[in-house]
């Protein structure tokens, strides 16, 4: 495709931008209306991440969601502060889905829309993701397969995959380690493998601490994904 092609795209998406936004705050709203639950969360961590890699320049970022349910049906707008070399200073996801049970089997299909304002002109910063979450419990261990999907990801990242296996234990009633592998692979974007293991805490009812390493096998790729030590408090409303 060619520059000039790419421009012509890049701008019949951000024009479509707003439309498929407000139809996603438009699902909201009668959500909203008629809820069963809507659940807030605000919080810091000492660095953002996305997808195994940080996001914030080793900065501390404030991030907050808001989650709107009805039945298995939801919407949700999550916001964090970032610092991209592209120039993004923050980072938006805002994310409709469907959590259906089949048997032991809890699905959680979902369609997100991400946004990393501040990029520079020129930078393809809107994009779509589609996500699939499959998790069961076996006992005190709970496993959960995610494989996430974009057709044209951020800036010159063309189709990209993100396939991660989780699991998770109980410790204590108010305490759960967890571990992960992820692998993600693109067309035109970074691809490599990452993995996370940590402990997350329950301080209150409404309070959680998160403790975690975050690492990935290609060094070789930039500051970013060289491992790191990254905690995060939490507070829901």
């Amino acid at each position: 495709m060619t520059s000039t092609a790419r421009n012509r795209v890049q701008n019949a998406r951000s024009a479509k931008t707003p439309i498929v936004l407000g139809a996603l705050v438009a699902a909201l709203v009668p959500a909203a209306a008629s809820a069963h639950e809507i659940n807030w969360n605000v919080g810091v961590a000492s660095e953002y991440i996305g997808k195994g890699i940080g996001k914030s320049n080793g900065e501390i970022a404030p991030f907050g969601s808001v989650e709107v349910s009805t039945g298995q049906v939801y919407a949700s707008v999550f916001a964090s502060a970032a610092e991209l070399s592209q120039g993004a200073d923050a980072e938006t996801i805002t994310q409709v889905g469907w959590r259906p049970t089949l048997g032991d089997i809890k699905f959680d299909l979902a369609v997100l829309n991400r946004d990393l304002p501040g990029s520079r002109d020129g930078v393809d910063s809107n994009y779509f993701e589609y996500q699939a979450d499959a998790t069961r419990a076996f006992g005190r261990v709970t496993t959960r397969l995610r494989v996430n999907y974009s057709p044209d990801g951020f800036a010159a990242t063309q189709e990209a995959w993100w396939i991660e296996l989780q699991g998770s234990m109980a410790l204590t009633p108010k305490t759960k380690a967890s571990a992960a592998i992820a692998d993600r692979s693109a067309d035109g974007g970074a691809e490599y493998t990452a993995w996370n293991a940590g402990v997350k805490h329950k301080l209150t009812d409404n309070a959680t601490l998160d403790v975690r390493w975050f690492d990935t096998a290609d060094h070789g790729l930039g500051e970013p994904y060289e491992g790191r030590l990254v905690a995060s408090i939490s507070f829901s409303l």
